[in-house]
Parts: structure tokens; C-alpha cells; sequence
């Protein structure tokens, strides 16, 4: 018997799940709200690890495509005093494939191959326990109904309200994104400064941490502790004044415009206001800046097992991005797949066991990312020196 299974979410978690199953020759509807694959821009890039990502990729049979694809000298990095100083100068050892980085839109074409994804399907309830099977409805106004529904939608899942009532809370870290293109050739200076892979700066409370990408691309991201509606009052949330060098034209009762470029630009470059200008002219070249409120899920999320449904990934576990959620995501997917395609019968027992395996590793990963963001952006930035050195030790 062919049971009807569906993944909601076309991430790295849910087309991981789904390419491990199609290669056993199991069926599976992917469900993705975008209305194409190029709908919006695509993320970052990503580092892979030998025992997460890549050990998922295995199972898909893409880890020799991917090895083509990933950028091993993207493991480099580099840590800088905010006056400019080189603390920290790590590059990976020839032949070092620990965790090789790719960026998000070749993981996610390699990913998609085989499989069929229907587009433009945006889910707005999952409901288990029909007399079909599990209810699936999508913001068109159509239904349709399934054996399995695997939810790999994200940090603001639409399937989690079908097994839990988490939601995820803000940490009190914000990041605001920008980036640079063609940087070897427009600002040869930035490229030679974040060389073949990252470079940080940690400062109290704040970072800047610049990644190469593929193509010439970098991500910047600006970091600070502050509320989460920082922007409205800019003096008292973040202590920035026209007297420390804010454009006038920004008013400081109405707030910060999150829309406007320049805005954003000025109050950004205020903030970190006394930092080495190579670190200062990575904000000041960006482009559009994004705004990105770090959120988490409890630390040990679980729920009630509940036949029909599971979560995979972010919606399950959603955790500070700190080069773990997504090997975790992929892992998962894969490994679901393994044993839903294993199970003789009714996968249930399958999932059931399954997630006893997922919370049990993801709750000890929460911890340990919960615990590196406190320590990256942090009132002591000795801290983010001491992190990073504790993990290129073990």
C-alpha cells in the first residue's frame, strides 16, 4: 500500500526528506508557498557538515554533486578587534572538507532534481484526524486530505498549531542583513579583508560579521542586543543621538523607517560608531538592508505524538543560526525518510521513534546555540574569542 505522504516547505529540511524518499521509490507531494523557485531571493550560504548535511546528502545520493558544487576555503575565517587588529586568522588545512560551505540556491537546485514541487500551494491549516485522513487547507480555498503531513515550513510553521502551541520568542538579538556584490572588483580592499570565507568583529553587545558567498556575493549582518521594536525610538533603545553623528534628517520621535536604505545606513553606522573604517565600509557599501529579529522555539520543544503529523527542521526546533539548524534540518529529513520507507505497514510507529531520536539530539543542540549567541553577543567580547577558540579545539 502506497501511503499518501506530503511535506509542507521546499527548505533544505522537507526536500531533503523528500529526495531520500523518492530514491526508495516512494511517492511524496511537495507543498512550497513560493509561486517558483526564484520567487524571492534564496539566503546565504550555508557550511555543511560531514556528520549532518553531508551524511544527508549521502542518503539523497547528491554528495558528489555537492562536493562539485561547495566551496572548502569558505571555511576560513578571520576575527578582528574593532579597531582592526587580527585577533584570530584560521584557514582549513588542504583536502579539509569538514564543513565546506554552499550557498542556499545551488543547495536547493541540487535538492530539487527529481522532484515535482507544486508551487504556489500556501497551507493555512493542517487538521489529523479526519475520517480520510489528515486535512490539508490552502489559503486558495482548496483541500485535500493525506496519510502523513510533514511539517518543514519554517520558524512560523502552519502545521506546528497541529501538534503544538509553541511559538517561537524573540532573544533579544536583532541582525539587520545587507550585502555586497562583485566585491573583489568593486572594493578589492573588502574582499581582501574577508578573504575566502568570514570575517567577525565583536564588540559589547554587537557584532558585524561579513561571509563570502559565491560569485563575488557577500552577506553582511549587523548584530546588537535591543528590544524588538528598537526601530521606534532610536535614543532610548539604542542610545543613539544626533549629538553621536545620526543624520538629522532622522526623527527621533517618529523612529527609524526600516524602508528607507539611507536611514538604516546612518543609524547602523552610528551604532557602531568608532570601529576600524574597513569594518564601517562594510555597512556603508550595502545595499537594501534587511531586518532580522532572532526568535527561537523553547529549548526542549516537543509535543504529544499525534498519528499523521510531525515537524521537521526550524518548525520543530528553531534555534539561533549558528551553523547548526540546517545539518540538523537535513539530517532529519533524511533520516525520517529512512524509516518511513523502512516501515512495513502504517509508518506511525516509524514517526513516533523517530521523534524520540529528534528531540532528544535537537533539545542538546538548542542549548549549546542558545548558549553560543549569549556568549557571540555579549557584554564581554572576549567571549566570542574564547567560543571561537573552544570550537576550533575540539
Amino acid at each position: 500500500m502506497r501511503h499518501r505522504i506530503a511535506v509542507v516547505g521546499g527548505g533544505p529540511a522537507g526536500l531533503t526528506f523528500a529526495c531520500v524518499l523518492h530514491r526508495h521509490g516512494h511517492p511524496v507531494t511537495i507543498l512550497e508557498r513560493d509561486p517558483a523557485p526564484d520567487a524571492r531571493p534564496p539566503g546565504g550560504t550555508l557550511d555543511l557538515h560531514e556528520g549532518m548535511g553531508q551524511l544527508a546528502l549521502g542518503k539523497a545520493g547528491l554528495l558528489e554533486e555537492f562536493q562539485t558544487l561547495s566551496r572548502p576555503e569558505g571555511q576560513a575565517m578571520r576575527i578582528l578587534d574593532t579597531d582592526g587588529t587580527v585577533l584570530r586568522d584560521w584557514q582549513p588545512r588542504p583536502g579539509d572538507r569538514a564543513n565546506p560551505e554552499i550557498d542556499r540556491g545551488q543547495l536547493r537546485d541540487l535538492l530539487l532534481g527529481p522532484l515535482d514541487v507544486q508551487w504556489g500551494r500556501g497551507v493555512t491549516e493542517v487538521v489529523p484526524g479526519t475520517r480520510d485522513g489528515v486535512l490539508v487547507r490552502f489559503a486558495d480555498g482548496r483541500q485535500e486530505t493525506f496519510d502523513l503531513v510533514i511539517g518543514a515550513d519554517g520558524a512560523w510553521s502552519r502545521v506546528r498549531p497541529a501538534i503544538s502551541s509553541a511559538t517561537p520568542h524573540y532573544t533579544g538579538v536583532t541582525s539587520v542583513e545587507t550585502s555586497l556584490d562583485d566585491v573583489d572588483a568593486r572594493h578589492p580592499d573588502l574582499a581582501r579583508l574577508i578573504g575566502d570565507g568570514s570575517v567577525a568583529v565583536y564588540g559589547v553587545n554587537r557584532a558585524v560579521v561579513a561571509q563570502r558567498n559565491s560569485g563575488g556575493h557577500v552577506k553582511v549582518y549587523a548584530q546588537f542586543r535591543a528590544p524588538l521594536d528598537w526601530h521606534t525610538n532610536l535614543d532610548r533603545h539604542l542610545g543613539l543621538n544626533r549629538r553621536a553623528g545620526l543624520d538629522a534628517d532622522v526623527d527621533m520621535d517618529a523612529g527609524l523607517d526600516l524602508a528607507d536604505v539611507e536611514a538604516v545606513r546612518s543609524s547602523l553606522l552610528t551604532l557602531f560608531d568608532g570601529w576600524a573604517a574597513p569594518v564601517l565600509d562594510l555597512l556603508r557599501h550595502g545595499a537594501a538592508f534587511v531586518h532580522r529579529p532572532l526568535y527561537v522555539l523553547p529549548v526542549s520543544h516537543t509535543w504529544a505524538h499525534v498519528p499523521g503529523v510531525t515537524l521537521l527542521g526550524d518548525a520543530a526546533h528553531l534555534m539561533p543560526p549558528l551553523g547548526v539548524g540546517a545539518n540538523l534540518a537535513m539530517l532529519e529529513g533524511a533520516e525520517l525518510a529512512e524509516s518511513v520507507a523502512a516501515a512495513p505497514g502504517d509508518p506511525d510507529e516509524a514517526v513516533r521513534a523517530f521523534e524520540e531520536q529528534m528531540w532528544a539530539r535537537a533539545g542538546r543542540w538548542a542549548k549549546i546555540t542558545a548558549a553560543g549567541l549569549e556568549r557571540l553577543v555579549s557584554p564581554d567580547p572576549t567571549e566570542a574569542l574564547a567560543l571561537f577558540d573552544d570550537v576550533q579545539s575540539s
